[in-house]
Parts: C-alpha cells; sequence; structure tokens
C-alpha cells in the first residue's frame, strides 16, 4: 500500500540569492545614488546662482512638505501599494531634474527652478520614504526581511560613497546641467526593474492586531499604540536621532576644527564611522538574524551612548577614527536592528503608515538638532554636548531595556 504524498512549501530563497528582492535592492540603490548626486547638484548650483542665505533656502525648501505630508503618504502607500507610489516618484523626480537640466544646458535660469526642483522632491520623498519601507515585505517573505534591511543599509553606505563623487564629477566636467543629467538618468535607471518585480499578497499578522486592517490614519496611529513592539519601538527610534544626529553632523565640525583636524580629518572620522555602520549592515545580511534582538538593540545604544560621549575627550585624530568606527559599528547595528524589528513586526497591511511615523521622527527632529547643537556647543563647548546628547542615546537604551515586549523581541529564525 501507497503512502499517500505531501505536499511541502518550498523553503524560502536566501534574499541575496532571490532575483526579486535583487532587482529591488537593484533600483533602490540606483535610486539612492541617483539623490546623492541631486544633493551635490542642487547645492551647487544653488551657491552658484545666489547668495549663501538664498542657496540655504533653496536646500531647505523641500523639508517642509516633506515632514508636513509624511504621515497621509503612508496612508497612500497602505491603500493603494508600494511599488505604484515608488515607480511614480522616480518618474516625477527622474522628469523634474531633467527638465532643470535641460534648462542649465539651454540658459543660466536663476533660483526659481531650484526652488520648484525642492519643492516637487519635498511633496516626492512624502510618498516615496514610507513606499520604500512598506514594498520589503510585498517582495520577499517574513523571514528575509531582516536580511533584506542589512542589505538595504550596504546599498545605502554604497550611495553615500559613490553618489557624491559622481555629483562633484560630474559638476566639474559638465557643470550643473551634467549632474542633474546623471542623476535624472539614475531615477530612470530604477523604474524598468521596479516594474519587474513579483509584487505578493499582503500575509496577515497571524491576529496580532485583534481586528481587521483598515486604512486610516487614525487607524494606522491606533494601530501603532496599541501595538507591544512597535510603540515603545517608535520611541526609542525618536530619542536615538535626537542623540546621535547632532553630535555626528554639526557637532563633528566643531569638534574637527576645534582640533585642527581640518576638513581631511573630519572626512576621516566619518569614514570610520561608514565602515563601522556597513559592517554592521553586512552583519545582518549575511547572517540573516541576530538572537536576542530586542536585548542586544538596548546593549548596543548604551554602548553607542558611551562611546559618542568619549568622542569629545578624545585628542588625536587616529583616535578619533577609531572611536568613530565603534560608534559606526553600534550604531549602525541598532539602527539595523531597528528596521529589522519594524519589518518583521509590524503588519504588513500598516507598514507604510508605519514607516511613515519612524521616518517623520527622524526627519522632524533632524533640523531642529543641528542649529540646537551648534548653539549649545557655542556655549558650554564641544564636551558637555556630547555627554548631553550621549544621555539622551543612553536614555533610548535604558528606554528599550525597561519595556519588556521589546526587549524580549525577536526577529525570524
Amino acid at each position: 500500500m501507497t503512502a499517500p504524498l505531501t505536499c511541502t512549501p518550498a523553503p524560502e530563497k536566501p534574499a541575496h540569492r532571490d532575483g526579486n528582492v535583487l532587482r529591488w535592492l537593484g533600483a533602490y540603490g540606483a535610486s539612492m545614488i541617483g539623490d546623492n548626486i541631486y544633493y551635490v547638484a542642487l547645492s551647487w548650483a544653488a551657491v552658484q546662482s545666489g547668495s549663501p542665505s538664498q542657496a540655504g533656502l533653496v536646500m531647505a525648501v523641500s523639508a517642509a512638505p516633506r515632514a508636513l505630508l509624511m504621515l497621509g503618504g503612508g496612508v497612500i502607500a497602505d491603500r493603494i501599494g508600494p511599488r505604484r507610489i515608488v515607480i511614480g516618484s522616480d518618474a516625477v523626480r527622474s522628469a523634474a531634474v531633467l527638465a532643470v537640466a535641460g534648462l542649465f544646458l539651454a540658459t543660466q535660469p536663476g533660483l526659481w527652478p531650484l526652488t520648484v526642483l525642492g519643492l516637487v522632491f519635498g511633496i516626492v520623498d512624502a510618498l516615496f520614504l514610507p513606499a520604500v519601507g512598506a514594498l520589503p515585505a510585498r517582495v520577499t517573505g517574513r523571514d528575509q526581511l531582516a536580511r533584506v534591511q542589512g542589505m538595504r543599509g550596504l546599498a545605502v553606505r554604497l550611495a553615500n560613497v559613490v553618489g557624491a563623487p559622481l555629483g562633484g564629477l560630474g559638476v566639474a566636467l559638465g557643470g550643473p546641467a551634467a549632474a542633474f543629467g546623471a542623476a535624472g538618468l539614475l531615477f530612470a535607471i530604477s523604474l524598468p526593474l521596479l516594474m519587474s518585480l513579483r509584487i505578493r499578497d499582503l500575509p496577515d499578522d497571524g491576529g496580532k492586531s485583534g481586528a481587521p486592517a483598515r486604512n486610516g490614519l487614525a487607524d494606522g496611529l491606533r494601530y501603532i499604540r496599541r501595538h507591544r513592539v512597535l510603540a515603545p519601538l517608535v520611541v526609542v527610534i525618536a530619542l536615538s536621532d535626537l542623540g546621535f544626529v547632532g553630535p555626528l553632523n554639526v557637532g563633528l565640525t566643531l569638534l574637527a576644527d576645534q582640533r585642527g583636524w581640518g576638513a581631511s580629518g573630519m572626512g576621516s572620522v566619518l569614514a570610520g564611522f561608514g565602515v563601522g555602520a556597513g559592517a554592521a549592515s553586512l552583519l545582518l545580511a549575511v547572517r540573516g538574524r541576530v538572537p536576542h534582538a530586542g536585548l542586544v538593540l538596548a546593549a548596543t545604544m548604551g554602548g553607542g551612548a558611551v562611546a559618542i560621549g568619549a568622542l569629545a575627550f578624545v585628542p588625536h585624530l587616529a583616535a578619533a577614527v577609531a572611536v568613530a568606527l565603534v560608534i559606526g559599528l553600534l550604531a549602525g547595528l541598532s539602527g539595523a536592528l531597528c528596521g529589522a524589528l519594524t519589518q518583521t513586526h509590524a503588519d504588513p497591511a500598516y507598514i507604510g503608515r508605519v514607516t511613515a511615523v519612524t521616518s517623520l521622527s527622524s526627519l522632524g527632529l533632524v533640523p531642529l538638532t543641528m542649529p540646537l547643537t551648534g548653539a549649545a556647543v557655542g556655549l558650554w563647548g564641544t564636551g558637555p554636548v556630547f555627554v548631553a546628547s550621549a544621555a539622551i542615546c543612553a536614555l533610548a537604551g535604558v528606554y528599550g531595556l525597561f519595556r519588556a515586549p521589546l526587549r524580549r523581541a525577536e526577529l525570524p529564525a
């Protein structure tokens, strides 16, 4: 008598061998490199076309629509699907940037097209960022989302390393028109890759939400507030950004100037941070998960806070680079774990709105911390400001440690 045949589901492909994930990663990487080139071209063109204050206004003009519309962008991503939003966003960005490149080829258009371009990017980013966060859950299985988060972190590091030099090279060889043109082409390259993605049906969250998913903003905020892991995780992300962004931007510039390290020394410290953060992303991409993820998240935030405070008291450049490497490794790992836990614990039907909330806390706090950090350093010096920032980062780790659902949170095996 023959035993009945049973069908078992095929095992999920590892993300780094999945063509669908790799197409998504290629599209995302091209878009991020284009972003970096665009910002170099925009800053250079603004400085050449107006006064320093006018150039600063052009660079900042995209912040307001991005902050005001971000939560609405999360609602739209959940309602109509993230792939459509990402495709539309990159298509609009490509067309807008290529149009400005054409203007610079034909004439010297001044600041008005740059201002309009900044507004367009701000509006598009408000839609693009939540949709980018929602897309991985549609292209791979839940057990691969942590690995995808590590791969995404590597793509961001690569874009930061490659994009700015390419933008500078474009400006040097062909002026703003060439740099804008290169950015527009990279946005366009992402489109066929995005169109070829196989999109999965939304899985449910195993009943964790306790109710069917709804598409309104209030429903999304209520979902986050009631979620045992996501609610404290949003607080942890906001606190860590508040403590981390100022010292590693304005504070580091002022510290390098005080120590006499110069621009090259500051670049070396930033490179150390980038190497450490890239290593953390690589670890998550290769391993696919970190055991006791919530506990490791709190511990790495605490260790990173100590390293941030120590950076202000390091007298020599080589030691500062070593400390920055430690900061990058610990902060990079905690940041990657924040993203991975968000991806794996959020119901995919809500992930656009969850991403919008976490992105809004980061983007809303960043513009505030940088001028405040500069003013505080002027009043009290780098040491006290770095220590205060480290204390805020440590508070994020302590809060995560004392919230048991987050401390016990795990990534899928």
